[in-house]
C-alpha cells in the first residue's frame, strides 16, 4: 500500500504527524455541520439509486445457481458509504449521477466480494458468536465462487456504461485502474509503520476503498487532477472518521476525530460552498 500512497499524493508520515499536532484552528466560517442520516434525503437518494441500477443488473434468472446467490449476497453485505461517496464526489465537481452510477455499483460489488471472502468459514464448524445471516444460506464453495465472480461483473458494469464519447471511455479506463489498485494490485496490505504498529486506523480495504471512490467520482465528473487529489484524500478521511467513531473508546479519539474532520474540510475549501453541504454529510458522523 505504500507505493500506493506516494503514487497517489498521500504522505503518510505527514497525515500521522498533522494528526498529533494541537492546531485546532478551523477553516473560514468553520465546517459545515450535517447529522450523518440514513433518513437524509440526499444520502438515500444515492443508495435507492445504487441499488435499483444493481437490482437492474442482477435479477434471479436463469441459471438461477449462477445469479440467486449473486443477487443475495450482494444485498446482504452489510453497506459501506464508497459507493454513495464516488457519486457525491462526481456531483461536486460538476458531473451528473448516471455518470458515476456504474462506477458506484461497481464498488459496492467489490465490497460485498471482501465482506463475503472474509466470512467463508476455513473449517466445517460454525463459528462461535457467529449471528446467523437473514434469507438463503449457500455453501462455503458456492459462496467463494460467487464472490469471485462479483469483482469481474464489477468491471463488466464498468465496460458497458453510458460512454458514448472518447473522454468518457478515457474516464472509465482511469477508474477501472483506480478500483484495482485499491483492492487488490496495491491495496490491503500491512505497513510497517515504525513504531511496533502496523496498520493505522481507517487503513486497509475500507480506507482505500472511500479514497478510491471519492477520486473515482471525480475522474468521472471531469474534475481536474488537483480537485481529484484532494477528494481521494477526503475519502480517506472520511473512512478513517466513520471507522474511530464507532470504536469502543471513541471518546479518547474524539481530539483526533475533530482534528481529521478539520483536515477533511480543508480538502474541500476549493470548491463551491453549497454543494459541499452535501458531501459533508460523510465526515459529520
Amino acid at each position: 500500500m505504500a507505493s500506493a500512497f506516494t503514487t497517489h499524493h498521500i504522505d503518510r508520515q505527514h497525515f500521522i504527524s498533522t494528526l498529533h499536532r494541537s492546531n485546532h484552528h478551523r477553516p473560514l466560517g468553520g465546517p459545515i455541520r450535517v447529522a450523518m442520516d440514513r433518513k437524509s434525503s440526499y444520502w438515500a437518494s444515492i443508495n435507492d439509486d445504487i441499488e435499483a441500477h444493481l437490482r437492474r443488473a442482477i435479477p434471479i434468472r436463469e441459471p438461477f445457481s449462477v445469479f440467486e446467490p449473486m443477487h443475495h449476497l450482494t444485498f446482504s453485505a452489510p453497506e459501506t458509504t464508497a459507493p454513495a461517496l464516488c457519486i457525491a464526489a462526481c456531483e461536486l465537481v460538476g458531473g451528473r449521477r448516471h455518470q458515476a452510477i456504474a462506477a458506484a455499483s461497481a464498488l459496492r460489488l467489490m465490497h460485498a466480494a471482501s465482506y463475503i471472502h472474509g466470512r467463508i468459514p476455513l473449517t466445517d464448524q460454525p463459528r462461535p458468536n457467529s449471528p446467523p445471516r437473514p434469507g438463503p444460506t449457500f455453501g462455503p464453495n458456492i459462496e467463494l465462487l460467487t464472490g469471485d465472480g462479483m469483482i469481474p461483473f464489477g468491471f463488466e458494469l464498468l465496460a458497458k456504461s453510458d460512454a458514448l464519447d472518447e473522454a468518457d471511455s478515457g474516464r472509465i479506463l482511469q477508474v477501472i485502474i483506480e478500483i484495482t489498485r485499491a483492492i487488490g494490485s496495491q491495496g490491503g496490505q500491512c505497513t510497517d509503520m515504525g513504531n511496533g504498529s502496523t496498520r493505522m486506523a481507517g487503513e486497509g480495504k475500507g480506507g482505500e476503498l472511500h479514497a478510491c471512490g471519492a477520486a473515482c467520482g471525480a475522474i468521472l465528473g471531469g474534475g481536474s487532477e488537483e480537485e481529484i487529489e484532494k477528494l481521494r484524500k477526503y475519502g480517506f478521511y472520511a473512512a478513517t472518521i466513520q471507522k474511530m467513531s464507532k470504536m469502543k473508546e471513541v471518546e479518547k479519539n474524539r481530539e483526533v476525530i475533530e482534528e481529521m474532520r478539520r483536515l477533511a474540510f480543508n480538502e474541500l475549501e476549493h470548491f463551491d460552498r453549497e454543494k459541499v453541504e452535501a458531501i459533508s454529510i460523510f465526515v459529520n458522523v
